[in-house]
């Protein structure tokens, strides 16, 4: 498919993610048919977009009198069929739940012509589990958007065995085209990259709360304080290859054997779930949310996350 005669998107699911997703693409020029089964979760959609330009136009990232245009780019409806009608890409963006999704991707591979590519923005479902409900798995691919996908530039794209090259090579130039920095998985992996990466940091960081060598106060502040702003410019073999492999090899032999092994240390998160702690959205979690503090908090990664772009430029 050749990607200059791609003009118009649809994003089925306009949450936290798939309003972003929508926002991005109409940015830079695209028509988005941004769809939500119901009126008023496409309210808040509507919402969320309009204060995330306000926040790039605060920001000096986007010139103001471009927000009309941009807001017109992007059409919005709670019918299924009249959200994905001309588009060569949907992209799902709905809750995280595999059977919720397999559903979906049976709809959209009953109503979208043969030619479209079927993506979901999954943060750990294998797309392997949702080619099983299509007539065309190969058009089905994984683009894993990290939130905020309109700041932030990685996408994964993750093959199922039977994704072809022509949508993976199709959506990894569209992707190029927009800024953004696409990788191609080459095997499906549970997590992908950028989850698995998390899930092992946040379980040490769990162990070492639940043994009582640090609080989760002092977790954030050492990764805030330092490996957080080093990976910020460098990745983990940049930076680990100025100090030498020898050198770290040194620190594996006394460290190595007492990092976690175990999942014992996710049971924290069981506890806070079933305890409905939940984080900002509840209010609490290990730390407590009153909505100013969450919204502070939000603000500042909002801002970093621009200041970090525009070094890299």
């Amino acid at each position: 498919m050749d990607i200059d005669h791609i003009r118009q998107i649809s994003v089925v699911g306009s949450g936290l993610i798939g309003h972003s997703i929508a926002l991005d693409f109409a940015i830079q020029g695209y028509k988005v048919r941004l769809h939500s089964h119901t009126k008023d979760s496409l309210k808040r959609s509507y919402d969320m977009i309009k204060n995330s330009m306000r926040n790039l136009v605060r920001l000096d990232c986007l010139d103001p009198n471009k927000m009309a245009d941009i807001e017109s780019n992007i059409y919005m409806d709670s019918s299924l069929n009249a959200s994905i009608i001309g588009s060569d890409i949907v992209i799902e963006a709905v809750y995280e739940k595999v059977i919720l999704k397999q559903k979906l991707f049976r709809r959209l591979d009953e109503m979208c012509p043969p030619h479209v590519i079927l993506a979901s923005s999954t943060s750990s479902i294998l797309p392997s589990k949702l080619v099983e409900f299509v007539t065309r798995p190969e058009r089905v691919v994984v683009a894993h958007y990290i939130n905020p996908p309109h700041l932030v530039p990685l996408v994964e794209i993750v093959r199922s065995p039977l994704t072809s090259d022509l949508t993976v090579d199709t959506l990894y130039s569209l992707l190029k085209k927009l800024g953004k920095c696409p990788i191609i998985l080459p095997q499906e992996l549970p997590g992908f990259i950028s989850g698995r990466l998390q899930m092992v940091v946040l379980k040490e960081a769990l162990w070492l709360v639940k043994n009582g060598y640090a609080t989760t106060k002092d977790v954030d502040t050492v990764l805030k304080s330092s490996l957080g702003r080093r990976w910020a410019v460098a990745g983990i073999f940049e930076v680990l290859e100025l100090a030498g492999w020898d050198l770290i090899s040194n620190v594996i032999s006394e460290i190595g054997p007492s990092i976690d092994t175990s999942s014992e240390s996710f049971s924290l998160i069981d506890t806070k779930v079933k305890q409905g702690e939940l984080g900002a959205k509840s209010g609490k979690g290990f730390y407590d949310w009153p909505e100013a503090v969450a919204d502070s908090v939000r603000e500042k990664i909002i801002h970093s996350l621009v200041e970090i772009e525009k070094w890299s430029e």
